[in-house]
């Protein structure tokens, strides 16, 4: 993760990776994708959709091997960041990403979950440099909508 990817317009320094931003996805119940309160952004929690379709389902070390699952937490956070960009216009708004929780649909012996949840870390590290380290959650579930194997949620501060 470079120092400065902060200080670069992230959905250039996303494009740059090879993950261009996708189209916010559609909710799949009633919710909004993202609600903003002051300074503050908090998404709702986020599937691996990619072009309308889950990457995997299924659970993690059972179905979905840890690979998959690491694809399908990074879908999730690009996702989020989509989300975000809807609700205030522009993602060089982000000031800092504050938490992570990320939610792993586990087989009963599963215990990876850090692991999986590195995949969103790691791209919005690299997307927002020292603004992308935030505090974050991985936890275990038995099952998530959809049969998805990751979800995850996002809040972020921005000016």
């Amino acid at each position: 993760m470079s120092a400065d990817a902060g200080a670069r317009d992230p959905e250039a320094r996303l494009a740059e990776l090879g993950f261009p931003l996708p189209d916010v996805a559609a909710p799949v119940a009633e919710y909004v994708p993202a609600v903003r309160t002051g300074d503050h952004v908090y998404t709702s929690g986020q599937l691996p959709f990619s072009d309308g379709h889950l990457l995997a389902t299924g659970l993690v070390g059972g179905e979905v091997d840890v690979e998959q699952a690491t694809a399908c937490a990074r879908q999730c956070a690009l996702n989020a960041l989509a989300a975000v960009k809807a609700e205030v216009g522009s993602l060089a708004r982000v000031r800092w990403v504050v938490k992570v929780v990320v939610y792993v649909a586990s087989a009963p012996d599963f215990t990876a979950q850090p692991q999986v949840a590195n995949g969103a870390s790691a791209l919005l590290g690299a997307v927002f440099g020292d603004a992308g380290k935030h505090a974050r959650s991985a936890v275990g579930v038995a099952q998530l909508p959809l049969g998805a194997p990751v979800e995850l949620e996002l809040i972020v501060e921005v000016d």
